[in-house]
């Protein structure tokens, strides 16, 4: 899912840290709007060590092998303090593993961000449309569609990206099959997603529902 160095020209990842400023410009500005913008930092600590880890457990998918994001689930707990976790989660990725690369961090903040805020959002429905249905199954539901949205939405955000960038001395082809295999590998994955984002807030609802988003 992250975008490796050398694939993107440069106006492209130029772009990307433009609209990821603007977009942890927007996060900020969203917290500090809350009573007590500090509350959230731990928690945010929290899932930003765990979508920091998630990267090394690697799941066999063929013909490829993909790994846990975590996107929707720390947009479904952590609302908007999702795209500054995932920007600093990327950054140490990039430094300490060489997943991705800095002069795609913008790029690669935003394929990931930027779902994590829709899938905050579609958590939050069950507020609004939710209370028709069971206070556990509304949960689940929510919680499933928030978790398979944000690795989905990332998907197609990294297939728009990379296919339509594909850089002059690359086969074509081979490319364009290789990333749709990719794209096919993720489709399971979206499953896993959801019901593993289901699960954590069904189980924080239990021990601690303070730590979900009103």
């Amino acid at each position: 899912m992250h975008i490796s160095e050398g694939i993107l020209p440069a106006q492209v990842c130029i772009g990307g840290y433009a609209i990821a400023g603007l977009a942890t410009w927007y996060s900020l500005k969203q917290i500090n709007r809350q009573n007590n913008p500090t509350d959230g930092v731990p928690k945010a600590a929290l899932l930003t060590a765990a979508f920091f880890v998630s990267s090394s457990i690697h799941i066999p998918i063929p013909p490829a092998s993909v790994h846990l994001v975590l996107n929707g689930l720390l947009g479904a707990v952590l609302g908007y303090y999702a795209f500054p976790a995932i920007l600093i989660g990327l950054l140490f990725q990039a430094v300490m593993f060489g997943h991705g690369g800095l002069t795609t961090l913008g790029i690669n903040a935003i394929i990931m961000g930027v779902p994590a805020i829709v899938a905050a959002q579609i958590f939050q429905f069950r507020n609004s449309i939710g209370h028709r249905l069971k206070p556990t199954v509304s949960l689940n539901l929510f919680g499933f569609l928030a978790g398979a949205a944000g690795l989905g939405l990332a998907a197609l955000l990294f297939f728009g990206l990379t296919i339509t960038n594909i850089p002059s001395g690359f086969d074509a082809q081979a490319e364009q099959t290789a990333i749709l295999a990719l794209m096919l590998a993720h489709i399971p994955l979206m499953g896993i997603e959801g019901v593993f984002t289901a699960m954590v807030v069904s189980f924080l609802q239990r021990v601690k529902p303070e730590l979900l988003p009103s």
